[in-house]
């Protein structure tokens, strides 16, 4: 397998983009799902910033360096990546804050319906900012309707008025069909909202193609924009005129240094601006999007199933493949850029392969999630990885007292 590993390493097309991230000695990193490695461009942005624009020019850097343009430049660096034309898509808060507005919004669109429904394994902030509308505005405005994954689209109705999906499902790594859905939904008359989390940066996204209306999705993940990076939203140029997202801020405004007292929107995606831009974060975040700027995302969806094949011939090779259950789907186009293990030892596995040099993550309960990061991740890496796993499940070293204690952050 090493030899494979090397070969394959040697016909990487992406090999060279490792160059343009930090990755500390010694560890191999599988949850760059979770939250994305350093670039080097970033990191000297964030000093830049600090010490020149903020150090030196104080507040003339509103002008100066475009503080001001961050959000819509990060959001047109953004939009190339999950296939969308200029003006549609602008960096801003985070995805809860921006799955508000949306849901928001599109619930004012449709009027006479009032049903909201997504999959019972959504990510839960999902979840939750439907339970929040619906505390707010009352049931009969906002109805929660929660379905199985499988039976999604035989629900879908004339009385629902939004369909809200992630598209890669953050515990298995299922892939949604976005075209197939979204016809399915609008034919309908529903409105659908995509969560881009687990995608974006993942593989080829066609918001426009597949004629989605509404988008959102972070940064911090598959885009490296660091801890708590601005997330995006994505607004259809068709919704544009009618949409109007409930948070109007000053940022918002048609002419915001203007100081008047009445709200006055702003045309296009820029309104769903609230409060004052976080300028350092979206400076770095504004770097590390720069890396894509090269960058052919088909090649990468290639290099990320090969990756996730890859893997699960190493742990078939050492002896691991009976040892953990995959809940990935079995078809490398039927799930993005992971894949999810149950073991009942999950967690502490997690915790002592850490410890040997791997990072990967958990997610409760009893989850094992591998992450392929195709800019910076190689195909040995892979290989030295699974080695370090089998020799912890042969010493049963998760059975140590030091990795039964759960930590804060899973």
């Amino acid at each position: 397998m090493l030899s494979i590993a090397q070969n394959l390493d040697r016909q990487d097309a992406l090999a060279a983009l490792r160059q343009q991230f930090y990755l500390p000695q010694g560890t191999i990193y599988l949850d760059g799902n979770s939250l994305g490695a350093l670039p080097v461009a970033a990191k000297e942005r964030a000093v830049e910033v600090v010490n020149q624009q903020w150090g030196q020019d104080l507040i003339t850097s509103w002008n100066k360096h475009a503080w001001i343009d961050l959000p819509l430049h990060c959001g047109e660096l953004i939009a190339p990546l999950i296939g969308a034309a200029p003006g549609q898509v602008i960096c801003c808060d985070s995805i809860s804050v921006n799955l508000f507005k949306v849901l928001s919004a599109a619930l004012q669109m449709q009027k006479g319906r009032s049903k909201v429904i997504t999959t019972v394994d959504n990510f839960p902030t999902d979840i939750y900012v439907i339970e929040g509308l619906r505390q707010q505005l009352g049931e009969v405005s906002c109805e929660l309707v929660l379905s199985e994954e499988s039976e999604i689209e035989t629900q879908l109705d004339e009385r629902i008025a939004i369909l809200l999906l992630t598209q890669v499902n953050f515990r298995s790594g299922r892939l949604l069909d976005m075209r197939r859905i979204t016809e399915l939904a609008h034919e309908k008359g529903i409105l659908v909202v995509w969560d881009l989390a687990h995608s974006a940066g993942a593989l080829p996204v066609k918001l426009d193609g597949c004629n989605a209306d509404f988008a959102v999705g972070c940064t911090y993940k598959y885009l490296n924009g660091g801890p708590g990076a601005p997330a995006f939203i994505y607004v259809a140029q068709r919704h544009q005129g009618e949409f109007q997202q409930p948070i109007s801020g000053w940022m918002g405004h048609a002419a915001p240094f203007s100081f008047n007292s009445a709200y006055a929107p702003v045309p296009g995606v820029k309104q769903n601006l609230s409060g004052t831009p976080a300028v350092i974060a979206m400076s770095v975040l504004e770097a590390a999007l720069n890396v894509w700027s090269d960058v052919d995302m088909l090649r990468v969806r290639q290099k990320s199933m090969a990756m996730g094949e890859f893997f699960l011939e190493c742990l078939k090779a050492c002896g691991l493949d009976d040892e953990f259950v995959c809940v990935s789907p079995d078809s490398a186009l039927e799930r993005g850029s992971q894949l999810a293990f149950q073991h009942q030892h999950a967690y502490a596995i997690c915790q002592a392969w850490i410890d040997a040099g791997v990072i990967a993550d958990f997610r409760a309960p009893d989850l094992l999630r591998v992450g392929f990061t195709p800019l910076y991740i190689s195909f040995e890496e892979l290989w030295q990885a699974v080695n370090k796993l089998k020799l912890i499940m042969e010493n049963k070293e998760y059975l140590r007292d030091a990795y039964q204690s759960i930590q804060t952050v899973t």
